[in-house]
């Protein structure tokens, strides 16, 4: 056995047996809290090779597999913006898919941008921005993922634009639950970038197939200003479906210089999210390869602290 594993292994029964559990009841507990069972598992983020992308150094059809072979990631979140013109391409979809698939890769969700204000005060344009996402919930479906991430823009006041965002976020979300599909809203400027404020948005929708993208970078309010990253990232964890791991450059010891990791994902863990985080690097400083991999391993040391923590945690807490 792993010497490390089963360090853990010993500290979490000994954890159990302070807090007065039978040997029954110690079994149950060493199974729920099996070491094999990752507390989170890592997805890679098409942003994070947009250079790449642009310079047509790498095609979209491609990309899965270089998660896999290039990095040993095997979930990937696409970007609509490097298939734009492919959403009702049906055999081009397909060919993604097989792509996907053939790799060993899962394809969990489509990030969606430019397709129009889902909070557009004019009534019109919003109706308009909420069928132009329809195309990218059927390529969703077709991918297997289980969500496509959107915006949440909007004009007017505060309370103005938390209205006007929750009636498209609605009407869409409705459109996605009939297809089994979320609809999950990143924090990602103006307003959005309100932790509160999108959480508020998130409960007005009131519908379990809406929920929100954490990015751990996407805090800027305009004009200069900051909302608090680990404020608002904890204000939208109750309804995340997915979190972006957004980095940028990093120091000597390989963390993260303007997130502190082992903070946030605390605050991801302690939320009880155990589904995929996303590396999103956008960094310019480095070539991209070398920023996937350093946020890769950043999030793997966290991870295995993580892993030491809860093992010293009391039963129950």
């Amino acid at each position: 056995m792993n010497a490390t594993i089963d360090r853990r292994a010993m500290l979490k029964c000994a954890a159990a047996a302070a807090a007065g559990l039978t040997l029954p009841q110690l079994r149950t507990f060493a199974m729920l809290r099996d070491d094999r069972t990752p507390l989170f598992r890592i997805s890679l983020a098409q942003w994070s090779l947009h250079r790449t992308l642009y310079a047509g150094k790498l095609d979209n059809l491609d990309f899965a597999q270089t998660a896999s072979d290039t990095f040993g990631i095997s979930a990937i979140e696409y970007v609509n913006q490097f298939f734009k013109d492919k959403a009702e391409d049906k055999t081009y979809i397909a060919e993604m898919n097989k792509r996907a698939r053939g790799a060993g890769v899962k394809s969990l969700l489509i990030m969606v941008d430019g397709e129009g204000r889902l909070g557009d005060p004019d009534d019109a344009k919003r109706t308009e921005a909420v069928e132009n996402h329809y195309k990218w919930v059927e390529a969703a479906k077709t991918l297997g993922c289980h969500s496509i991430r959107v915006n949440a823009g909007s004009a007017g006041t505060y309370d103005e634009q938390l209205a006007l965002a929750a009636d498209g976020l609605s009407r869409l979300t409705e459109f996605g639950a009939e297809r089994n599909m979320n609809v999950i809203v990143e924090n990602h400027g103006g307003l959005s970038s309100n932790g509160a404020w999108l959480a508020a948005v998130i409960k007005k929708v009131d519908h379990p197939r809406c929920g929100t993208l954490p990015d751990f970078g996407n805090f800027h309010l305009g004009d200069g200003k900051w909302y608090d990253r680990y404020e608002g990232v904890k204000e939208m964890m109750p309804f995340a479906k997915a979190v972006s791991a957004k980095s940028h450059d990093f120091d000597e010891e390989g963390n993260e210089t303007r997130t502190d990791y082992m903070r946030m994902m605390r605050i991801v863990f302690d939320a009880g999210y155990r589904g995929y985080v996303g590396i999103e690097y956008e960094g310019g400083d480095l070539p991209e390869a070398t920023g996937i991999r350093m946020t890769k391993a950043l999030l793997e040391r966290v991870r295995t602290a993580l892993y030491d923590e809860d093992a010293t945690r009391p039963a129950g807490s």
